[in-house]
């Protein structure tokens, strides 16, 4: 269906960006590419004349596109490209070609646009260094950081740049070294301790969350990966079992079959993307029209399969937000983790079930991460342009997440140090580290109480922005952890009022204060902030610290909808 009357989007032209003011890992990325080129007989100038006719295949087209950016751009990133229709595809199968004019347009709307656009709207002081934009989404999740979902946590390569030993014209001092131990009060997901594992420090962390905490806990645990696949497999073929009897396989088998062929004909890849981005169809009517059509092939299906989409209670969050089918699979894996002798096998498997359920909720996948309304029948899913349908078993995921744990936790095995990660269950404003410590992790305890701890590097929580708890509700209700919502700081529920700021500045000086006492005489404290309300110097004044430094970043690739531009700031604070 063509759109009419729709203006196009049209962005700004960017400044070319030279090779002279390249960005040094820049320059690294365009090193490597000549260093390879010459290996294999080939200069700059003859791969540029080889592709010098419009068409290029993906190869040819991602060497180019490396030269043209000034940084290493992949294959798969060209085809990525053509997958989400920002270019198109020439040629057929095993013989696909893209235009040098279209993507040297594509790149030409977006090369250096969004740093200057950013600049100028957030100010010419935002350090777009510490953006890390040359690093890959594999990069900054790369192994034990991917072990399960958390929102609102920092990317490890922030956390390295300020814990590792270089200086730059930014960082112009070193304030960790090896063996230091380093503090992250408001520990989250756990990064600081596992970069400081990778970094040879020792890392103590608290959280208020019992489920943050042992997400933390099993990044930095070492496993007995042959016990852990050995229980894995052992789940796996009970599930398997478990399922044959039912009717939810076969029936969600033969409602991919009719996805498959109801996509093919109205949603092919990547044309309909191709013409979403040029305005030949209008998505918002095109897409809720064809699920109308598709609406009564799934409801035919459903019945005759005789599928419950619903429970009978709406209670609690595992019963309002799966299916009775997908809940009876949760129970029946949860009774088999139950099972597991090793504690510390049951731990990480536990982990694994938790990310498998959060991604078989009844959701849609552009609200994972802000659950709306329960999804039971199938839809036009805008973000993989096509008709999309809810979960009616776990045996997917669950299957392709212990594969991935496996290998992640393998992949972390082998640059992991012999040093001392603990996150504590707490509250930071008033828990005792080392009389804790000395209950989960003795030895680091003594290390602490010998030699104190060197500082910090934490993100506290930001004012009204998320409810932590509410977050991961789902494993709240499965593993029956005790919440404690009323210790959490900042919560959404809260709101940013002046009450709620107020109680924020002296819920996190109290923080400060209480951690002091474990601290060595020379600590050094980076807090990671996005205080648009100028909360942290009267923070610091209450913590009896001085800010020496500040760091404004821009905040790329975040996982809500809002992409606008966006800052955070890394404080350094010491004391007085």
């Amino acid at each position: 269906m063509a759109k009419t009357n729709h203006k196009k989007r049209i962005l700004p032209k960017a400044k070319k960006q030279t090779s002279s003011k390249l960005r040094v890992a820049d320059q690294q990325a365009v090193y490597n590419i000549k260093s390879s080129s010459s290996q294999s007989g080939l200069s700059l100038d003859v791969i540029t004349e080889n592709i010098s006719s419009d068409l290029m295949d993906v190869n040819e087209a991602a060497k180019w596109a490396s030269v043209h950016m000034g940084k290493n751009v992949t294959p798969s990133n060209i085809s990525y490209l053509i997958q989400y229709g920002r270019i198109k595809k020439y040629g057929n199968n095993g013989s696909t070609q893209i235009s040098k004019k279209e993507l040297t347009a594509y790149y030409s709307s977006f090369n250096g646009h969004r740093e200057l656009s950013w600049k100028d709207q957030l100010g010419k002081d935002l350090n777009w260094a510490l953006s890390f934009d040359q690093y890959k989404e594999a990069e900054t999740t790369k192994h034990v950081h991917r072990l399960h979902p958390y929102k609102g946590k920092f990317i490890p390569q922030l956390v390295e740049y300020f814990l590792d030993s270089h200086t730059d014209k930014f960082k112009k001092e070193v304030y960790f070294h090896k063996n230091d131990i380093v503090l992250d009060p408001f520990c989250g997901s756990g990064t600081t301790l596992v970069q400081a594992s990778e970094l040879g420090m020792h890392a103590v962390g608290i959280d208020v969350s019992v489920f943050n905490a042992l997400i933390s806990n099993c990044k930095v645990t070492k496993f007995d990966l042959i016990d852990v696949q050995k229980e894995i497999n052992r789940i796996t073929f009970a599930l398997k079992a478990f399922l044959a009897n039912s009717h939810t396989v076969e029936f969600e088998e033969k409602l991919l079959q009719e996805l498959y062929k109801f996509n093919n004909e109205f949603f092919p890849v990547p044309e309909y993307k191709y013409k979403i981005q040029r305005d030949e169809i209008d998505e918002e009517s095109y897409g809720p029209e064809k699920a109308r059509e598709f609406l009564p092939i799934y409801q035919k299906l459903v019945k005759n399969y005789k599928i419950k989409l619903r429970q009978d209670s709406e209670d609690t969050f595992l019963d309002k937000w799966y299916s009775q089918h997908i809940r009876n699979e949760i129970e029946f894996v949860f009774a088999e983790i139950k099972k597991v002798k090793n504690i510390e096998t049951k731990k990480i498997v536990s982990i694994i079930l938790s990310r498998t359920i959060r991604s078989c909720r009844a959701t849609t996948h552009a609200d994972l991460a802000t659950l709306l309304e329960p999804i039971t029948t199938t839809y036009y899913c805008a973000k993989h342009g096509k008709m999309c349908k809810p979960l009616f078993s776990i045996l997917r995921w669950w299957e392709t997440y212990t594969k991935d744990t496996v290998k992640r936790l393998a992949d972390f095995g082998k640059l992991r140090t012999e040093t001392y990660q603990y996150c504590l269950t707490g509250d930071s404003r008033t828990i005792d580290i080392v009389s804790q410590l000395e209950k989960k992790n003795p030895e680091l305890a003594a290390l602490i109480a010998k030699r104190k701890i060197n500082g910090i590097f934490s993100s506290p929580p930001y004012v009204g922005l998320i409810d932590y708890h509410e977050q991961h509700a789902y494993a709240y209700d499965l593993f029956g952890f005790k919440r404690q919502d009323e210790l959490e700081i900042g919560p959404l529920s809260k709101g940013q009022g002046r009450e709620a700021k107020e109680s924020y500045t002296k819920s996190i000086a109290s923080v400060l204060n209480n951690c002091k006492r474990f601290l060595s005489k020379d600590y050094n404290v980076f807090l990671v902030a996005n205080d648009k309300w100028n909360l942290y110097p009267t923070i610091a004044e209450q913590a009896g610290m001085k800010i020496v430094n500040q760091y404004k970043r821009p905040v790329l690739n975040r996982t809500e909808k809002d992409k606008g531009a966006y800052s955070e700031i890394i404080f350094h604070l010491r004391g007085k």
